[in-house]
């Protein structure tokens, strides 16, 4: 009895716009085997195995079956489809009684793999396993073999199962004759063309319609694509399509195409297919030039360009220009436009222009445009007017811009260190001009630019110098504080925040110059000094860099007492004229009055008039090296003063006195109504421990403060 294995699926190409087939798939994936045994179908399409709305068929019966698989024990052809896919191809299944079935593997394709199996219902009597193609032996195998059947293979297998009894004798069972229907792997391929009936000129795809059963995706077709015998394109590529961007009337051509494998290697070649693209005439004649109408530039290249709106093949273009005779150039092509060069144009090229067309219809002429020609503008030239030679900061300049040639309009643009400034326009051509009030950051390099459509020229750079006049200084103290010691040395720093170098400073106390310097790179300026009583007041500065001089704000300072050397020496100073008048016997009448009167609330105006001789100018006014004025008016009074520390003594001294010929505002000059002056003398207190403190106390215990300010000023 001959065996079918049916695995039909018909060749030929989907109807377009049909959903893909299902595919159905056994498990065990053999089509036979023995009664009482069952096998699982599974319905698959192009995505994945269904599970669920799935249409089973038996002997082309629907069954109510639903689910993604069906479990048959029948034998008869099986079908199936889901939602995504049309119905499958059927599927022969057979279930045999025989003590021994030869199966082929499911499915099986042209050139591919197909796995033979000899199973008997005793597996472990059959001793050796002989397999037969058209009554041939091909192996004794006692196991699987694979063979390569191709499409259309009409052979028959069976296969022959061995073994001995347990008399030992041996037996042999042979199988039914099984014949492999081999399903092609991909239909011979169609040329479709779209469009159909192309359009010369127009684009046409080409596309090689074959298709692959889902269960083979992981084969790769090649397709090739030809015209006549010759191919198109790069020959073999893995895309169905061929695009061709231009097509041209050549009458009609023949176009196949062919498939491939790589593995296995089949070859299948396309019916042929006659194309015929259509000739549409000519119409729609444009001429257009560049540069573009009215932007001709005189010296520059025109380019005519003629062009179709429709009209296919062969074009045969021509350029005119009234009032000659000939053409000025002819070019056939197959393109919807050309180009024609003028090189170099001059001013006698200005005129009426005008191109034809012809693709074996006859002539369609153009309309006519006018050329004209344009001159570029010249480099201009920029000039700057001021109101003075030397710019000012707060001056208005005017920036004046020309170029000597140019097609109007002009639009002029004027730049400083290359940003922009500002813009004017000329509309007749000529000059142009921008006011601009200076300040400081106006200083650099200036320059302008033309532009009328037809290119830019940039003029040479102007340099333009802006001076600023010094703003008002500012006078500091180093240090800054508001009292200062004689002897100390007190740095003035005037500085003015902006104004161009070089900048001359001048320093004043009480508006009497004290000195000046230089800024020559700007910034500010010091002047040291050397603190004297007389430099209590107030000061200030000046700065000048030739525009105009500003002063400072005033600062005052008040010296408030001595150095600590002139401390010393007051000291002594004191002590030597307590110890000197005590040793003047002459004196000590004098001294007894002035207590006298001290303690009865009285005070003489002036030392001059106490009865008794005048004392020695020496005594009165130190070394006879020291010039001094005589003493008009002396008021002194002595105390010490303990700020509670008891190691520390402040001894105060304060006089008002007037000198002869004293300018009016001398530190040693007080007026009538002003608060003496006041000199601290810091003296430390000896060590309680001290031996010899009490010796000391003891002896000053017989001296106290007398009046001898001048002697004390002096050291």
């Amino acid at each position: 009895m001959l065996l079918w294995l049916l695995l039909i699926l018909a060749p030929g190409r989907q109807p377009a716009g049909a959903l893909p087939k299902a595919l159905l798939v056994l498990k065990p994936p053999w089509s036979t085997a023995f009664k009482g045994e069952t096998v699982t179908l599974f319905c698959k399409d192009h995505h994945s195995v269904a599970w669920e709305y799935v249409s089973w068929y038996h002997n082309e019966t629907p069954l109510r079956k639903q689910s993604g698989k069906l479990q048959i024990s029948k034998s008869g052809h099986y079908r199936c489809k889901t939602q995504r896919s049309s119905l499958s191809d059927p599927v022969h299944v057979q279930f045999l009684s025989d003590w021994l079935v030869l199966q082929a593997s499911h499915p099986a394709f042209e050139r591919d793999k197909v796995v033979l199996r000899c199973r008997g219902k005793k597996e472990e009597a059959i001793v050796e396993r002989t397999y037969y193609k058209n009554e041939e032996k091909i192996r004794t195998y006692n196991s699987n073999i694979t063979v390569y059947p191709d499409f259309n293979d009409d052979s028959k297998y069976h296969c022959t199962a061995s073994g001995t009894n347990i008399w030992g004798g041996s037996w042999t069972e042979t199988s039914r004759p099984l014949k492999i229907q081999v399903q092609e792997l991909f239909p011979s391929p169609v040329l479709t063309a779209s469009p159909s009936w192309p359009i010369e000129g127009s684009p046409m795809t080409l596309t090689c319609e074959t298709w692959l059963p889902p269960q083979t995706s992981h084969t790769r077709l090649q397709f090739c694509f030809f015209k006549e015998h010759q191919a198109l394109g790069a020959g073999w590529s893995n895309s169905p399509e061929l695009q061709i961007p231009t097509t041209w009337s050549e009458g009609a051509a023949s176009y196949w195409c062919q498939a491939r494998t790589v593995i296995p290697r089949i070859l299948k070649t396309s019916p042929r297919s006659q194309i015929r693209v259509h000739r549409v005439p000519v119409s729609g004649v444009n001429l257009e030039t560049q540069p573009l109408v009215g932007q001709l530039i005189e010296g520059e290249d025109l380019v005519l360009i003629c062009s179709v709106a429709a009209g296919t093949g062969t074009v045969t273009y021509s350029w005119h220009r009234e009032g000659s005779e000939r053409s000025l150039g002819r070019k056939t092509q197959n393109a919807l436009s050309a180009e024609l060069r003028i090189a170099s144009v001059r001013e006698q090229d200005a005129g009426r222009y005008y191109c034809a067309a012809d693709n074996l219809d006859g002539p369609v002429l153009s309309k006519r445009i006018r050329i004209t020609l344009r001159v570029p503008v010249s480099p201009p030239v920029l000039t700057i007017r001021r109101p003075r030679s030397q710019a000012v900061e707060g001056d208005v300049v005017e920036l004046h811009c020309e170029a000597q040639r140019g097609s109007p309009p002009i639009l002029y643009r004027f730049y400083h260190e290359d940003v922009p400034l500002g813009s004017s326009s000329a509309p007749s051509g000529g000059e142009a001009s921008l006011n601009l009030s200076l300040t400081a950051e106006h200083s650099g390099n200036y320059s302008c630019e033309a532009n009328n459509s037809l290119g830019v020229q940039r003029s040479k750079m102007v340099s333009l110098s802006i001076t600023v006049p010094v703003s008002h200084p500012v006078l500091t103290l180093n240090p800054d504080v508001a009292q200062a010691m004689v002897g100390d040395v007190l740095e003035l720093r005037c500085e003015a925040q902006r104004g161009s170098p070089p900048i001359l400073y001048w320093f004043y106390h009480e508006d009497v110059i004290l000195g000046n310097t230089s800024a020559p790179f700007g910034g500010g300026a010091s002047f040291n000094l050397s603190l004297t009583t007389e430099h209590s007041g107030n000061y200030s500065c000046g700065a000048d860099n030739g525009l105009g001089a500003q002063s400072s704000e005033t600062v005052s300072l008040n010296i408030t007492g001595l150095s600590k050397n002139k401390v010393t020496h007051i000291t002594v100073g004191v002590i030597g004229c307590l110890l000197s008048m005590l040793g003047l016997a002459a004196t000590a009448a004098l001294v007894g009055r002035f207590r006298t009167q001290r303690k009865s609330g009285t005070i003489p105006r002036n030392i001059g008039s106490v009865p008794g001789p005048d004392p020695p100018a020496q005594a009165l006014h130190g070394p006879p090296s020291l010039s001094r004025p005589a003493l008009m008016e002396l008021q002194p009074l002595y105390s010490n003063v303990s700020p509670g520390d008891d190691d520390l003594v402040y001894s105060q001294i304060w006089s008002r006195q007037h000198r002869e010929g004293s300018p009016a505002h001398s530190p040693r000059t007080h007026q009538k109504g002003e608060e003496p002056a006041i000199i601290y003398s810091e003296v430390k207190r000896a060590d309680p421990d001290d031996p010899a403190r009490q010796d000391r106390e003891e002896a000053a215990e017989g001296y106290e403060n007398v009046p001898c300010a001048s002697l004390a000023l002096d050291h």
